[in-house]
C-alpha cells in the first residue's frame, strides 16, 4: 500500500525547518564538491532551503542552482539563503527542465544533484491548497500555482475510464470502479471542489471492512489525483537521466523518495545505468561498453532512529546515490 507521504522539511511550531536526511545528503555529495575548483550543484527541489543552506554553509567555493516550480518556495528559500545570495542561483521551474536551466547559467557540466521528489511539507502545510484529505479547502493541488490544470479540473472533467485509470496506476485503489461511479454522480448534480466533499464520497465508496484499516480511506485518491495534476511521475521519468548526463566524471546524484511508485523508477534508472553492456558469454568487459556510473548506497537508506524521532514526515523516505565513474 502506497501512501500519501510528504517530501523535504517539517514545519515545526518554532518555525524551524527539519530537512529529511540533510547531513546524509550532504556526506553523499561532499567527495566531488571538495575535489572540484569551482564546483556547481544542482538543487533540483529547492523547498524551503534546508539542504541547500547545508551546503552553501560547509562548501565557501561552491555555487548552487535551485529549482524549484513553486514560487512561494523560491521566495522563501530566497530569503533564507540571502547570506548567500551571491552563491545562489534560482530558476521557477519543473525539474524536468535542468539541462536548459544548468546552461542557461552558463555551465555545461555540474558536480553534483539532489532531487528530494514528492509534495513539500510548506505545500500540505497550507491547507487551501488542497493536498489534504483532513482540511477542507479546494480541489487544487498544483505545485505549480501558474499552471492552469487542477485537481478539480481532473474530477469533473475527466473521462471515467480515465479517472479509473489515474486510481488504479497512481494510487493502486482496489476500488478505484467504485469511486469514479459515485463521482461521476455526484458531479451530474454539482461540480466537485471540495476536498472533504471529495475524502468523504471516497469513504462512503469503500466497503465498511476495508474503511477500518490502513488509515484515512482518502489517501490513495488524494495521492494519485496529486500526481496527475502535476504529471510527477513522467517529470520524474525525464529529469534524471537529463541529470545524470550533466555530471561530471565523479560527480554525484542523490534522490530521496516517498512512495514506490516514484522509488521505482530511481531504482529502475540505477540498475540500468551501472549495468555493462559487455555481452553475457564474454569472460571480460568490453571498455567501450563499461558502465558510466557506480552505485554509491547499497539498495536504499533509511533515516536513523534518531532522525525518525526528530521528524515523523521522514519516516517513508528511500535514498538512493549514483556516481559517474566515466566520461
Amino acid at each position: 500500500m502506497h501512501q500519501l507521504k510528504v517530501k523535504g522539511e517539517e514545519m515545526t511550531s518554532t518555525t524551524e525547518h527539519v530537512s529529511v536526511m540533510r547531513d546524509r545528503c550532504v556526506d553523499l555529495l561532499s567527495p566531488a564538491i571538495a575535489a572540484a575548483s569551482n564546483p556547481v550543484v544542482v538543487d533540483a527541489t529547492l523547498g524551503l532551503g534546508g539542504h541547500t543552506e547545508a551546503l552553501l554553509q560547509k562548501f565557501p567555493h561552491l555555487t548552487v542552482i535551485g529549482i524549484d516550480r513553486d514560487l512561494d518556495a523560491i521566495a522563501k528559500a530566497t530569503d533564507r539563503l540571502a547570506p548567500f545570495a551571491d552563491r545562489l542561483k534560482t530558476a521557477h521551474s519543473t525539474f524536468d527542465g535542468i539541462a536548459e536551466i544548468v546552461a542557461r547559467f552558463g555551465y555545461t557540466k555540474i558536480d553534483g544533484a539532489l532531487f528530494d521528489l514528492g509534495v513539500s511539507s510548506m505545500q500540505l502545510d497550507q491547507a487551501e491548497r488542497g493536498f489534504s484529505y483532513s482540511q477542507d479547502a479546494p480541489l487544487d493541488m498544483r505545485m505549480d500555482r501558474t499552471q492552469s490544470l487542477t485537481a478539480g479540473e481532473i474530477i469533473n472533467t475527466y473521462e471515467p475510464g480515465q479517472l479509473v485509470r489515474i486510481l488504479r496506476t497512481y494510487g493502486e485503489e482496489k476500488f478505484a470502479t467504485r469511486i469514479v461511479e459515485s463521482i461521476v454522480k455526484q458531479r451530474a448534480i454539482a461540480p466537485m471542489n471540495s476536498t472533504a466533499q471529495l475524502a468523504a464520497l471516497v469513504k462512503e465508496a469503500i466497503p465498511a471492512a476495508t474503511r477500518r484499516t490502513g488509515g484515512n480511506p482518502a489517501k490513495r485518491t488524494f495521492q494519485a489525483l496529486r500526481i496527475e495534476t502535476n504529471d510527477e511521475l513522467g517529470t520524474i521519468t525525464r529529469a534524471l537521466p537529463a541529470a545524470l548526463e550533466l555530471l561530471n566524471v565523479g560527480a554525484r546524484l542523490v534522490v530521496m523518495s516517498f512512495q514506490s511508485l516514484e522509488d521505482r523508477i530511481v531504482k529502475q534508472l540505477f540498475v540500468a545505468s551501472t549495468t555493462s553492456g559487455t555481452p553475457r558469454d564474454l569472460p571480460f568487459d568490453l571498455p567501450e561498453f563499461a558502465a558510466k556510473f557506480s552505485m554509491i548506497t547499497r539498495g536504499s537508506e533509511t533515516p536513523t532512529d534518531a532522525e525518525l524521532e526528530e521528524n515523523s514526515r521522514s519516516q517513508s523516505v528511500r535514498l538512493r546515490a549514483i556516481e559517474r565513474v566515466a566520461a
